[in-house]
């Protein structure tokens, strides 16, 4: 069998290496970026977190847009310096495994072919979507448990561009049962950005910067209500408050936080806890919005440093109450329960208590308490509702690749280079649907 290469194309990060191994060789960007320093875009040989270099106000270039590819020329870029200086592989004696998103358009597809077999020359191909992936890997490390034995489950996947909920039934996704919300690490990024901006120091031209700042800051709040009382106080009483530093380029070029074991304050809280004592007079309301204003323009004048507060459980609120931004989505729970009424009610209690969380925006402190406390009012009594979150939620899709392409009889799955000069893209697709 020819040497496979799997490849999880994602928005956000490329997860790529051998077929059989267990984790990928490479992660990184699926982007270009130019700093302040540099006149033309530059590759990035490793994720952007763990290099030194200064990233403040690089401009971004990326191939995929919302989950789907736009610029194939770009692609073609990036997985050339992959291909060639980061996996060392040679495509004309190499399969290639692709991760697709759902519901890709012709013309995307008829586009992601080109790149394969006529600029790189790969011998043959097969393209999966994500949920399948994550269900193989999730099944073959608990032979015994339910996902295996009943062959079903519910693939959460919160990614970089959308999130989606899908349902899976022996190894194939149920296309019509998934449910999808535009909403993904970027928007939630983006949404960072914009509070920050109005409310302390401009950074809308610091994505790299604020993708720190949301992972390393943000969580989910279990009563928001509670949590936003809490964030008004001052002082100790305040566990929310947090300050992050911004690189100064000369004696750090990364942003780091001032205290990181006061950031891990909100971790005392439980569901269970007292709501905070409301303001209650006017006098106490006048005075409280009279500090905030004070402590704003202080920390505009550092311009080196700001806090934050509510926005560190808003930010990621955004998944579970679009409609509170005034988008006109359902949120997280709400499309799961859309997910699992769209498939036939004999697989209804099986689903629920197999739901898979994948994808790098469920790395979200108390992410799965949250989605368990939002879905348990909406599904019925008698059902049991039980959330799996993946070992390694980024690195899950790429490891289902993998054990795939192990399989024996994976060779005789793929579309080889001479079916495609035969037949063309779109009869070749065919041999992926189900």
């Amino acid at each position: 069998m020819s040497n496979v290469v799997v490849l999880d194309n994602g928005g956000g990060l490329i997860k790529a290496g051998q077929g059989g191994e267990r984790d990928p060789a490479v992660v990184i960007p699926n982007c270009l970026y130019r700093p302040l320093t540099s006149k033309k875009f530059l590759h990035p040989t490793t994720t952007l977190s763990s290099t030194n270099e200064d990233l403040t106000s690089a401009a971004i270039r990326r191939p995929i847009d919302r989950g789907y590819l736009i610029n194939p020329d770009l692609q073609r870029d990036i997985w050339s310096h992959l291909f060639t200086s980061l996996l060392h592989v040679t495509p004309s004696s190499s399969c290639l495994l692709l991760t697709e998103p759902l519901f890709s358009l012709p013309s995307i597809q008829r586009s992601t072919d080109e790149l394969v077999f006529e600029d790189f020359g790969f011998n043959s191909l097969f393209v999966a979507d994500s949920p399948s992936l994550v269900h193989l890997y999730e099944s073959s490390r608990r032979p015994y448990g339910l996902v295996s034995e009943a062959q079903c489950s519910l693939v959460v996947d919160c990614g970089f561009s959308f999130t989606h909920a899908a349902p899976v039934f022996q190894n194939f996704t149920v296309n019509y049962g998934v449910k999808r919300i535009d909403l993904g690490g970027k928007a939630l990024t983006n949404y960072l950005k914009e509070l920050v901006s109005y409310r302390s120091v401009n950074v809308m031209d610091e994505t790299f910067l604020m993708d720190d700042v949301k992972e390393k800051l943000c969580f989910v709040s279990l009563d928001v209500e509670r949590d936003l009382q809490i964030a008004r106080k001052h002082g100790k009483d305040n566990l929310f408050r947090c300050t992050y530093i911004l690189p100064d380029g000369v004696t750090h070029t990364k942003g780091y936080v001032k205290d990181p074991e006061a950031a891990q304050r909100h971790l005392t809280l439980t569901d269970g806890a007292p709501p905070a004592r409301a303001v209650e007079t006017k006098k106490e309301r006048d005075k409280l919005e009279v500090m905030e204003k004070t402590e704003r323009k202080i920390m505009d004048l550092t311009k080196n440093e700001f806090d934050l507060t509510n926005e560190r459980f808003l930010v990621p609120e955004m998944i579970f109450q679009p409609a509170d931004l005034g988008m006109n989505e359902a949120g997280l729970a709400e499309c799961i329960v859309r997910a699992v009424n769209a498939c036939h009610p004999y697989l209804h209690p099986v689903l629920y208590q197999s739901i898979i969380l994948t994808g790098g925006s469920t790395l979200f402190p108390r992410f799965a308490e949250r989605l368990q406390k939002d879905l348990r009012p909406l599904v019925p009594d008698d059902y049991q509702v039980k959330i799996t979150t993946q070992e390694d939620p980024i690195l899950g899709v790429w490891r289902g690749g993998s054990l795939l392409a192990s399989n024996p009889e994976f060779e005789s799955m793929c579309v080889t280079k001479a079916d495609y000069e035969e037949l063309g893209s779109a009869r070749c697709r065919r041999r992926f649907l189900h």
